[in-house]
């Protein structure tokens, strides 16, 4: 037998749309939250190698890239619909 266990129908895989985004947004944020963690630690070894009279042209661009994703994200984060799901327990 193929039922679900609380005897409804199964979707066989589908998400609802309403559901879909919400998990777009929550994937969105993390990626903001990963690239921002990144950016921190770019910013402290670029200042570090700056104090220290090393090279730091390398870790400044890195940085630079990496900001340039995180303004593009937050961009596009802003353009999907607030987070309204909870997640359960």
């Amino acid at each position: 037998m193929t039922g679900s266990a609380a005897g409804g129908e199964q979707n066989h895989g589908r998400v609802r749309s309403e559901h879909r985004r919400t998990r777009s947004g929550e994937d969105f944020d993390t990626i903001i939250g990963f690239l921002g963690f990144w950016a921190v630690v770019l910013v402290v070894v670029t200042v570090w190698m700056e104090v220290t009279a090393q090279p730091a042209v390398g870790w400044a661009l890195g940085l630079l890239g990496v900001l340039l994703a995180l303004y593009g994200m937050v961009r596009l984060r802003r353009r999907l619909p607030a987070r309204t799901a909870t997640r359960k327990k």
